[in-house]
């Protein structure tokens, strides 16, 4: 258990070494953007941003799913790199074709969108498909390779490449949105082209070897993965394709910006999201892995659960210091919620990998179809009264519909060891004293702000107090601090 905690953990840092510091940009610079776009273009931004990803994951037809998946099924060498190139070579087709597809149409497809004549800012968003799609799969071959190094290289000079750009955009050419949106994905674009130029050895075309996967074999695992993982996104783009045509761009600026409070989690969750599937697969004793999954699971919740209480207790404070402008004070009464939704959706990551491992990924899509219809029903009661905290509600009730259902269908296919008990110890104490403090403290000033850090800080000695921790736990921290001491 220990060598898998330190190769996932040793991931984690690697891989997020660069989102770290794009979150740490992103959060800071919040106050610069607001400051030069108004909550209706800021809304219009992360519209269009969320429609990229959920675009990429339609265009990419599950090909680096498949990818990921028999990578590891094959130990030879001239296979592996077969692989890489029948990867790169589809997904760069296949991506061309569509964005050609998706920009002829853009006046139509923009106002469909984002509910404004956007052209220009459309046909961004499409380059960013392009950019997007294509790099996903280039980072994926340096994990698989835990080229880890090369990865921190390609993920930082794209996100310092970003920040530079974005900020000569908005606030020395004054392009307001439209150049907060080209920032974002024109750096991609020739980061992508020197990971290809990198690569190019191994891209070269050669015959192909024998015992290679057909691609009836890889579309027969990614293909199925697809409409479950778009339907899992919807979840992030129905919430805001709701709000900007029912409450205005404004309300879904104001939401953007809640969603970068919860963007914390979010950095969480996408390390996990990154590290895990690897290290789990790896795993080929299932006894073992039942085992290890389990006990990973109750640690996700415990390090996502109080990072979710922290922007429970302080979201009023954090959004009046990150966008002091009054147009964005409201988007506190989503953040929570939002905060919620994106720790759900790490536990939806363990789901697909159980599922992965069973090879009964078909029944992912029952599950996220599922969160999908009552994300649409709780969207349509909770918006019109609630405002953007019905979005962030609808998103978390989607995800905890999406998750009983993809419970229930995989069970009997892997049985992973869950520690329901421990499991349901940090759902009261976590979540009873979160929202203890959220409703009982005062929400403003020095004595609300300190108040509600000290219930935060007090989560963990609870837990430690109440028993939380196993004794070879203790022990194994005890061993930590003495070597780090």
């Amino acid at each position: 258990m220990g060598s898998f905690l330190k190769r996932l953990l040793s991931s984690l840092g690697a891989y997020q070494l660069a989102n770290f510091v794009g979150k740490i940009f992103a959060l800071v610079l919040v106050p610069v953007y607001t400051g030069k776009i108004a909550p209706a273009g800021y809304g219009i931004t992360e519209t269009l941003m969320t429609f990229v990803v959920l675009i990429s994951i339609v265009v990419r037809l599950g090909i680096i799913e498949a990818f990921l998946r028999f990578y590891y099924a094959d130990t030879d060498p001239a296979r592996r790199d077969a692989l890489v190139r029948r990867a790169v070579y589809f997904l760069a087709a296949t991506t061309t074709v569509a964005c050609i597809a998706l920009a002829i149409p853009a006046a139509e497809l923009a106002r469909l969108v984002t509910s404004q004549p956007a052209v220009w800012p459309f046909r961004t968003a499409i380059l960013g498909v392009w950019a997007f799609t294509n790099l996903e799969l280039g980072n994926a071959i340096l994990r698989v390779d835990e080229r880890i190094r090369a990865y921190a290289i390609v993920a930082m000079t794209n996100v310092l490449g970003t920040v530079a750009l974005s900020l000569a955009l908005v606030v020395v050419a004054n392009r307001g949105y439209e150049g907060l949106l080209l920032g974002n994905y024109a750096i991609s674009v020739v980061v992508l082209l020197g990971l290809w130029w990198s690569m190019r050895k191994r891209l070269a075309p050669r015959r192909r070897p024998p015992g290679l996967e057909s691609f009836r074999a890889l579309f027969r695992f990614g293909l199925p993965t697809v409409p479950a993982e778009a339907s899992v996104y919807a979840l992030s783009v129905l919430d805001r394709q709701y709000i900007v045509h029912q409450q205005g761009v404004a309300a879904a600026g104001r939401y953007a910006i809640a969603i970068k409070v919860a963007a914390a989690i979010a950095f969480l969750v996408t390390a996990f999201q990154y590290a895990w599937p690897p290290l789990a697969y790896s795993v080929t004793d299932d006894n073992e892995a039942a085992f290890l999954y389990g006990r990973i699971t109750t640690y996700y919740l415990l390090v996502t659960g109080w990072a979710v209480a922290g922007v429970t207790l302080e979201a009023r404070n954090i959004i009046a210091f990150l966008a002091p402008h009054p147009g964005y004070l409201q988007a506190y009464t989503a953040a929570p919620w939002l905060s919620l939704g994106w720790a759900l959706y790490g536990l939806w990551v363990v789901l697909l990998v159980i599922a992965g491992r069973a090879h009964v990924t078909r029944r992912n899509f029952t599950a996220a179809l599922a969160g999908l219809a009552v994300n649409v029903v709780l969207l349509v009661v909770l918006v019109p009264r609630w405002g953007i905290a019905g979005g962030g509600i609808a998103l978390a009730g989607a995800y905890v519909a999406m998750l009983g259902v993809m419970h229930l269908l995989i069970r009997r296919a892997f049985a992973a060891s869950f520690e329901w008990g421990r499991l349901a110890h940090l759902l009261v104490v976590i979540g009873g004293l979160s929202v203890a403090g959220a409703l009982l403290l005062p929400q403003v000033g020095a004595v609300g702000l300190l108040t509600r850090a000290a219930v935060f800080l007090a989560i963990p000695v609870v837990l430690f107090v109440t028993g939380f921790l196993h004794a070879s736990e203790l022990d194994g921290a005890r061993r930590l601090v003495a070597r780090l001491t």
